[in-house]
């Protein structure tokens, strides 16, 4: 019996459903905080809410692979390069130059100063990655970007992660931060922090964020994204392991205990769930950055890289919708990708900032109100080279859980 038939779906017709019902709120999400320990799931991950002011009167997004698709494509860029370099240097290089860029316009000013670094360590890279949608006039954000005509309200972003390699390029740290987190924002007052990005665009976002995590972003990088769950299928599917039987009573999707090899709409599925699970939402981002995590243990593992198809579907797919600063050039691209090349899945920590609590505000959307001192914390730990000791010192920072125990 094959995985799908395993997982069997519903009808036709249940997506839309299954769109209203993941728009729509805390509902899940508060379920999901019965009986979690703060230590552990609910730092994990949160839910999606109400639309802010700026991002009503929008089309419907995609799962997991709209909203995470910085992260993915950045890492899964780096990863393919490195693997791949040896041999097909040139054809990677004409691939890196169909990156779009764009020019920061954060003011100089506005800027955190740059964390030292103790000792004898050499200061890390940190990266603002951000996945967002095409306008709904049908416009890509390189598209928008080229013709320096932001529109407020067109784009948006429902994925923030803060990416930080470490200087001696050993470890990789990235730190989810929920997109409904209540910030302030440069001109707009207190919004959630994806609004920053749909006002006004990857520069707004930048200082928004910075200003938020209190330590510069070295690198900036965004993707639009057709078919994103094509790449799980140029990869030959992702295998994930289901530690029980579970069943999706809302998109009346079973899962069987086992392993399951997941491509294409089953790879959405996989992410997608939330409702079935003890957890709630907050087991759907354990699941997220599961699959993230056995996709990047796919990518290293030996044969995917040298396969010329894969890296061509691959590496093509990634290149033709990424967008990132102009000062990342493609030189750069490449030699941190070999910088890198000895990275493996076990060298990446995945964690989400500490939320204290929801809110509500005076217009009624729902937000998340961050536990600032110990974010603080962590970015200053995360800049300064110390996470290990930051790590250490707050085990009550959610992380990822084993591939075995991922709901």
């Amino acid at each position: 019996m094959s995985d799908m038939d395993s997982a069997r779906r519903a009808e036709p017709g249940d997506e839309a459903i299954d769109e209203v019902l993941d728009e729509g709120g805390y509902e899940g999400v508060e379920r999901g905080y019965e009986g979690v320990e703060r230590s552990d799931d609910v730092l994990g991950g949160v839910g999606v809410a109400p639309a802010s002011r700026s991002e009503r009167h929008r089309p419907r997004r995609g799962g997991f692979f709209r909203r995470h698709k910085a992260l993915l494509a950045l890492l899964i860029l780096l990863g393919l390069v490195a693997g791949g370099v040896a041999g097909v240097g040139l054809y990677l290089n004409k691939q890196l130059s169909g990156i779009g860029r764009f020019s920061s316009t954060v003011p100089e000013a506005a800027r955190p100063a740059p964390v030292p670094v103790e000792g004898n360590e050499e200061p890390g890279l940190t990266f603002l990655l951000a996945g967002a949608d095409n306008g709904y006039d049908g416009s890509g954000i390189a598209e928008t970007l080229r013709s320096g005509r932001w529109q407020p309200g067109v784009h948006r972003s429902d994925t923030m992660m803060v990416m930080h390699i470490s200087g001696d390029r050993k470890r990789i740290y990235v730190v989810s931060i929920p997109r409904d987190t209540y910030v302030p924002v440069e001109g707009h007052g207190e919004d959630k922090i994806n609004a920053a990005f749909s006002y006004g665009g990857p520069s707004l976002m930048q200082q928004t964020v910075e200003q938020f995590t209190g330590i510069r972003m070295d690198h900036v990088a965004v993707i639009d994204w057709n078919g994103f769950k094509d790449l799980s299928t140029a990869l030959g599917g992702v295998t994930v392991y289901i530690p029980a039987d579970v069943y999706d009573p809302m998109h009346r999707y079973q899962w069987t205990k086992g392993e399951h090899t997941l491509m294409g709409d089953e790879a959405l599925e996989y992410v997608r769930t939330r409702y079935g699970l003890a957890g709630g939402d907050f087991d759907r981002i354990q699941r997220q950055q599961n699959f993230l995590r056995e996709m990047l243990r796919k990518l290293v593992s030996k044969g995917t890289l040298t396969n010329p198809v894969t890296l061509n579907d691959s590496v093509g797919a990634i290149t033709r919708n990424l967008v990132v600063d102009d000062a990342l050039s493609n030189q750069a691209i490449g030699q941190l990708a070999l910088s890198l090349k000895d990275i493996r899945t076990d060298d990446v920590t995945f964690l989400t900032i500490p939320i204290t609590s929801f809110g509500t505000t005076a217009a009624g959307a729902s937000v998340l109100n961050a536990d600032k001192p110990v974010t603080t914390a962590l970015f200053q730990a995360l800049a300064a080279e110390k996470m290990p000791q930051f790590l250490l010192n707050n085990p009550g920072i959610g992380q990822l859980k084993a591939p075995n125990q991922v709901r």
